[in-house]
């Protein structure tokens, strides 16, 4: 869940990397530093902090590097201090690397560096990477010393690694993404695309198990034997990347999910048509997913359910693991994620196609590990999302699981008439206008202890994405709940002036507004969701009716109403605390 980044070339690497760091510091902000080889030197320069503050804290401006790596950091093992962040050295300072990921047999490897004498100076697993390096470079040169060294790590990684004796660069990858940019005057190497799309568009993603060697040139092995890797062409441009008139990246995004109902809309129907016989035929369907993902899977099988009369088991992809044991070769796992590189979703499809299940992908990232790894993968046609929070993906995704119930029942012209539909409607709840009305609503809530939101049906889902928007980015508590589930127990938290949003709809208005007036009765402040007000309600948002489409259009003002809470209470909505974009460590 960290950031990493390195450049050689011919140009100067500092300020492509610095610049680099920025575009993916959505994947962790505890601390930050780089390490540079200036003059056969090795320079390391880091901080505890955001990258602004670490970088205004160290004078770098005069120094020149065409060697020069990068890190921000998401703490897993040790505290946020500056000995921790990355990068990491050897005893000699010869040696400096950048890691993400978990080294699961760091201890019994610290043990050992330290009985060879080697002085470790972090609480951090990473360390003895660096150290294991020189290490091996006591018999062989830096090349297979770093290739040696990787052989002894058990966990994840995606590591990157300079010596300052070398003019070349060293990476590696295991169940931790890492990619290369080809540019005209050097090479990048990488977690994320978004951090070298102002030089290339260019780039090599990195199978698991893959070393790579660059210098003038690439060299990529993996078990020990030189493989070639494709050059691909990324559909994303630098500004698609970029915040442009937008304060924040969550606003930017928000605002961009007319656009994406219309891009996630335009799938390969050959594809759409193989994954719904697929479907047909398969004896277990299952949906998993993490955080937003799994929401977009629970509202998936209300849709297949009520479209298609289709049955679909939803699981955490961390807890699918623990059913296994029902898969066989006629079971069809789909997977749903953003990055494609979440490490729970990955250890799901990899237990299911140990048991010879199919896999198939609805997901953002092209190139990325749940893509290659899929049997067939549907695109989500999103574009780049940097806010830590997702809210255009679990646009794209909602909308994709629409069409493929729909053409379950061979009805995919009539999803994609509805669809079409909402885009102008979309484009009004992202309006200023909607935004303005929505602040007057989180003025009254910036202060809230705890908020519930409440639906039943279809709503049940878009309740629990909405808590959970609330909560990662304003830090207020909230939760969802089935309404039906009130009376048996969750009542009981409410007080006088307990905020409650209630989403509605034509289908379970009667049901729904019963559970409100409950709530009403015992005190609770009241907020409606939905097509029609009503007299329970003590402010109202109108959303218009859109069936099974519902939660696309439902939620789309709680992503609001949580961006403005946490700017009302003095947050960074884009960087949430303890939250970092891609989770990959499980």
């Amino acid at each position: 869940m960290c950031g990493i980044i390195g450049y050689i070339g011919k140009k100067d690497a500092i300020p492509l990397v610095l610049n680099g760091l920025k575009n993916l510091e959505y994947r962790g902000y505890d601390s930050a530093g780089i390490g540079a080889i200036v003059n056969g030197e090795l320079i390391v320069k880091k901080d505890v902090g955001k990258i602004d503050e670490v970088f205004s804290k160290i004078n770098i401006s005069s120094i020149g590097s065409n060697i020069t790596i990068g890190h921000t950091r998401w703490a897993t093992h040790g505290k946020v201090t500056k000995e921790n962040a990355h990068p990491h050295t050897d005893c000699k300072n010869e040696i400096a690397i950048v890691h993400n990921g978990i080294i699961e047999n760091y201890q019994e490897l610290k043990k050992e560096l330290i009985s060879k004498g080697h002085v470790l100076k972090s609480e951090t697993d990473s360390e003895i990477i660096a150290h294991l390096i020189e290490e091996e470079m006591k018999q062989r040169n830096f090349e297979d010393a770093f290739k040696k060294a990787i052989e002894k790590l058990k966990g994840s990684y995606a590591i990157v690694a300079i010596n300052k004796n070398e003019k070349e660069m060293m990476g590696a990858r295991k169940e931790s993404p890492l990619v290369v940019g080809v540019s005209e005057d050097g090479y990048f190497i990488a977690s994320d695309v978004p951090s070298f799309l102002d030089e290339t568009k260019r780039v090599i993603y990195l199978y698991d198990g893959d070393v790579v060697v660059i210098n003038n040139e690439i060299k990529i092995f993996n078990k020990g034997v030189e493989v070639k890797r494709e050059i691909d062409s990324i559909e994303w441009d630098a500004e698609q990347a970029k915040k442009g008139v937008f304060k924040h990246f969550m606003l930017k995004e928000i605002s961009e999910q007319a656009e994406v109902v219309k891009k996630a809309i335009m799938q390969d129907e050959k594809i759409i048509k193989e994954i719904v016989n697929a479907i047909k035929n398969a004896k277990g369907v299952y949906f998993v997913g993490c955080g937003t993902a799994y929401h977009a899977c629970l509202e998936g099988s209300y849709i297949f359910s009520k479209v298609a009369k289709t049955h679909v088991n939803v699981c955490y992809a961390h807890e699918f693991p623990n059913y296994v044991h029902f898969l066989t070769p006629e079971s069809l796992v789909i997977a749903i994620s953003q990055s494609g590189e979440t490490a729970d979703t990955l250890a799901a499809i990899r237990a299911a196609k140990e048991k010879g299940a199919k896999v198939m992908s609805i997901v953002n990232v092209a190139g990325s590990t749940l893509v290659r790894e899929s049997d067939k993968v549907l695109l989500q046609h999103a574009g780049p999302e940097i806010c830590v929070l997702s809210t255009k993906s679990y646009t794209s995704q909602l909308t994709i699981l629409v069409m493929l119930a729909y053409a379950l029942v061979d009805k995919l012209d009539e999803a994609k008439s509805k669809l079409k539909e909402l885009i102008r409607y979309i484009y009004y709840l992202t309006s200023k206008n909607t935004q303005e009305y929505i602040k007057k609503l989180a003025e009254k809530l910036k202060d809230a202890r705890d908020i519930y939101l409440i639906g039943r049906d279809l709503q049940y889902p878009t309740a629990l994405e909405a808590a959970l928007k609330i909560k990662e980015v304003s830090y207020i508590h909230a939760e969802g709940f089935a309404g039906g589930e009130l009376k048996h127990g969750n009542i009981a938290l409410i007080e006088k002036g307990t905020p409650c949003i209630i989403f509605t709809s034509k289908e379970n208005e009667e049901g729904i507004i019963a559970n409100a007036s409950e709530l009403k009765a015992r005190g609770a402040y009241v907020i409606g969701v939905g097509p029609r007000n009503s007299e329970v309600f003590d402010f109202f948002i109108k959303v218009r009716g859109a069936e099974e489409a519902n939660s696309i259009v439902q939620i789309i003002p709680i992503q609001i109403l949580a961006y403005q809470l946490a700017i009302l209470r003095g947050l960074d909505p884009d960087r949430p605390r303890n939250l970092a974009k891609s989770v990959t460590v499980k």
